[in-house]
């Protein structure tokens, strides 16, 4: 199926690893030139590298904390003028309401839910001046289905899914589409990172995360790219008339 994204720009945050690095992947494919943000310069450098030597598109990368105000501007100057903006940076710690700290709370939602929803606003507004353009989020099943273990992701999930909804109801009026991701479990380095949390806490050991049962509805997790074909078909002219609604992916 042609997607129609030859030539498009897109922002991927979060886009040096696991889902976001799938999603920037997918986008290449299609012909779309890329803006790479994470904090971590040397991943970017090799998420840039590997993907300029498989695809024909530019991609340049910006190492920058998105949980600031300044680090946020620092992307959006160097990226310019986009087409897409795929939210994807975020990593929030698990726990349950007695194990996440108000510190810890506040910083993870500062990267991904105020880094969203920060994010959104100001590119919301470009796009709505020139009438084109698209914004997903990508959240988390943990949002659809609360998980005790995963309080503050959970809630957090949550809130980025609704605000999405919220935004993409108005958004399409002005020729932009809000929509919201919910990836279920997905083998990336996040997952291993969350399950040796809830390994520590449940069985005293985070190396025996792999002995945690699985409630996965296939028997495993997602790959990486299961979920950024999803991702990449919303963003695309293929599903033009979607806004406001968000996707569960597991």
């Amino acid at each position: 199926m042609e997607l129609n994204l030859s030539g498009k720009t897109a922002l991927v945050t979060g886009g040096s690893k696991g889902i976001g690095k799938a999603v920037a992947i997918e986008l290449a494919a299609e012909g779309c030139n890329l803006h790479l943000a994470s904090r971590t310069a040397a991943d970017l450098e090799a998420a840039r590298d590997e993907l300029l030597g498989r695809y024909n598109v530019s991609v340049d990368i910006h190492a920058a904390d998105l949980s600031t105000a300044e680090g946020r501007q620092a992307v959006i100057d160097g990226a310019g003028d986009i087409d897409i903006l795929i939210n994807n940076a975020g990593a929030i710690p698990g726990g349950d309401i007695d194990d996440v700290q108000d510190d810890i709370w506040r910083e993870a939602w500062d990267l991904k839910v105020f880094g969203y929803i920060n994010l959104s606003r100001h590119y919301y507004g470009a796009m709505k001046k020139s009438g084109a353009g698209v914004i997903i989020n990508v959240c988390g099943i943990a949002g659809v289905t609360p998980i005790p273990r995963y309080i503050a992701g959970s809630t957090g999930n949550a809130a980025l899914g609704m605000f999405s909804r919220a935004l993409g109801q108005e958004s399409i009026l002005h020729g932009v589409r809000v929509l919201a991701v919910h990836p279920g479990p997905t083998l990336t380095e996040r997952l291993i990172t969350l399950a040796r949390t809830w390994a520590e806490k449940e069985l005293g050991d985070p190396e025996r995360w792999q002995e945690l049962p699985s409630d996965h509805r296939l028997g495993r997790a997602a790959e990486p790219k299961e979920v950024a074909d999803v991702v990449v078909f919303m963003a695309s002219e293929r599903a033009s008339y979607m806004s406001g609604v968000a996707v569960d992916v597991g």
